[in-house]
């Protein structure tokens, strides 16, 4: 009897015993358990971390990817053009576009270069001839008003006998070598750097030609998740944006140079075309084409030909007149038509930020913020007219009179 239940409360035992754990490579494995943080919050929290580092590490290169973005956006139409003119080879195709771009940055860079070394040529005659028998204060500097006269003695002072200049270049280069030796090195650093970041935008812009479409698809992909009410509007709005806004600013600085610089050798201005140049890059910051044209308009008046000053202003006051009120809004924006001072801020703030790529970015992030508050404005707009319609379907149902129970028996029975 003994042995039949110490038999059984043997086998009981067996059953009721535990398998043992494994032993793994970091310890004992433990049962699964309730996670800390829900793992679709620590993935997106471990995506943001992910982008943090990279915008840290490779931030050096944040500004010629956004050139080469932009560029890319800009130039997207003729591209597809290309592509299809080559058999849709997405390499070759991206190739003959980056060769394009260089031709048009090369050849408008080395036309202007040739004649800057003309006109620097000139000025080092000049100066080499004045600083050898002096030179005499031209009378529109010694006939302008309020500071003629200082500007003439001191002109005469300085440039008005033999060996003016040399005594000038010694004295300032004497007591501020340090200041230009550090100046120079900076300077060169400064060309290195551009060339450094022309080079990268350019490998840059390469793969966006090529791999455009292929990335894009996938931003949509995560767009509609990430904003699934409002990408397609969003994913319709940034590239016209864009594309407006950096083909606008870049036609009209373009055709601003062209026409005063037109208006420049008319008037007689010397050196119309250095001049012309210039007012186009002051064109693509707000207020710089008038500013451009009004001082020399101020020089003429001043040299002694005040009818071809006023003729000059009023030729400006027209053209600017013009652009700004037919060309500008059709052009910089697209679908935003960007107002003056979002245009104004993005410019200033651009290239304080990113220098002289700041001119066309930041105009399209101020375009983008502005296209985003307005897409939140009318799905507000949008929000307030539903209220009022839903409550008026509400209002427009027929009421059931409940009557109490005494007076309802009464109606039946009458």
């Amino acid at each position: 009897m003994g042995g039949v239940f110490g038999k059984g409360r043997r086998l009981k035992e067996a059953k009721i015993q535990k398998p043992e754990r494994q032993q793994r490579l970091f310890g004992l494995s433990t049962p699964l358990r309730s996670a800390v943080i829900p793992p679709l919050s620590a993935a997106r929290w471990l995506l943001v971390l992910i982008v943090a580092a990279g915008v840290y590490f490779f931030h050096g290169f944040l500004f010629p990817v956004l050139a080469a973005l932009v560029i890319a956006f800009a130039s997207w139409p003729l591209y597809r053009r290309l592509l299809a003119g080559v058999g849709g080879n997405r390499t070759i195709a991206a190739t003959f576009a980056i060769l394009f771009i260089l031709a048009f940055l090369v050849v408008p860079i080395a036309l202007a270069g040739t004649y800057a070394i003309n006109e620097v040529r000139e000025w080092v005659g000049w100066a080499i001839e004045t600083n050898r028998h002096g030179a005499v204060t031209p009378h529109w500097i010694a006939t302008l008003p309020v500071v003629g006269d200082w500007l003439n003695e001191q002109w005469t002072a300085n440039f008005g006998h033999p060996g003016g200049i040399g005594e000038l270049i010694q004295l300032v280069s004497g007591a501020n070598i340090g200041s230009i030796y550090r100046g120079v090195l900076a300077a060169g650093g400064s060309a290195f750097g551009l060339l450094l970041t022309l080079l990268f935008m350019m490998i840059a812009l390469f793969f966006a030609y090529r791999d455009g479409e292929h990335f894009a698809g996938q931003v949509d992909r995560l767009g509609e998740r990430i904003l699934p009410t409002r990408w397609e509007r969003i994913s319709r709005v940034v590239p016209a944006t864009i594309s407006s806004t950096v083909t606008g600013m870049t036609v009209i600085a373009i055709g601003e140079g062209l026409v005063l610089g037109v208006a420049y050798w008319l008037a007689g201005v010397p050196s119309p075309v250095t001049l012309g140049a210039l007012t186009g890059v002051m064109a693509l910051i707000p207020g710089g084409a008038p500013l451009s044209f009004t001082l020399v308009s101020i020089y003429l008046a001043a040299s002694g030909s005040p009818m071809a000053g006023l003729a000059l202003f009023l030729w400006g006051a027209v053209e600017l007149f013009i652009v700004d009120k037919t060309l500008r809004p059709k052009l910089v924006g697209g679908p935003i038509k960007l107002p003056f001072l979002p245009t104004f801020f993005g410019l200033i703030g651009g290239v304080k930020t990113m220098g002289f790529l700041g001119l066309f970015i930041g105009p399209v992030l101020m375009a983008l913020l502005v296209a985003i508050w307005r897409e939140w404005l009318r799905e507000v707009e949008l929000a307030d007219e539903v209220v009022p319609d839903s409550v008026a379907e509400i209002e427009a149902v027929p009421r059931i009179e409940v009557l109490p129970e005494p007076v309802a028996v009464k109606k039946a029975s009458a």
